[in-house]
């Protein structure tokens, strides 16, 4: 049983080094896109996926921002890629408050622009 004891407690510690290692790598490719999170429900896959179509669609943009351009280049990759019913606000300042489905839920900032990204479920009409 003591063997048994070690191994599971060297598993968790290695799985811990594994977890902080995987953290501080997403933690260098925000700061690379200049990304800060400000709430998430959502998978890393998915928030890394739109970090880097809004710093894309910012970095197209000559001057002035664009939210709306933004709000709608995000809607649509996300709608394409995950279905449909994602919708997305973008601005520098701006309240809500918002009701989302499990996992598709993201609010952050890249530079100084707020960007609320969030998908609701999607039900027929009973007539």
């Amino acid at each position: 049983m003591e063997a048994a004891e070690e191994l599971e407690r060297r598993s968790k510690f290695l799985n811990s080094l594994i977890q902080k290692k995987k953290a501080k790598e997403q933690q260098e490719q925000n700061d690379q896109l200049n990304v800060r999170v400000r709430a998430s429900d959502m998978p890393l896959p998915l928030q890394n996926k739109a970090f880097k179509c809004a710093r894309d669609q910012l970095d197209s943009m000559p001057g002035k921002l664009d939210s709306k351009r933004l709000a709608l280049a995000l809607k649509k990759e996300f709608d394409s890629s995950y279905g449909p019913a994602w919708h997305c606000i973008v601005g520098t300042s701006f309240g809500s408050y918002v009701t989302h489905s499990l996992g598709g839920f993201l609010y952050f900032s890249i530079d100084k622009v707020y960007i609320l990204l969030f998908k609701t479920a999607v039900e027929p009409l009973d007539h």
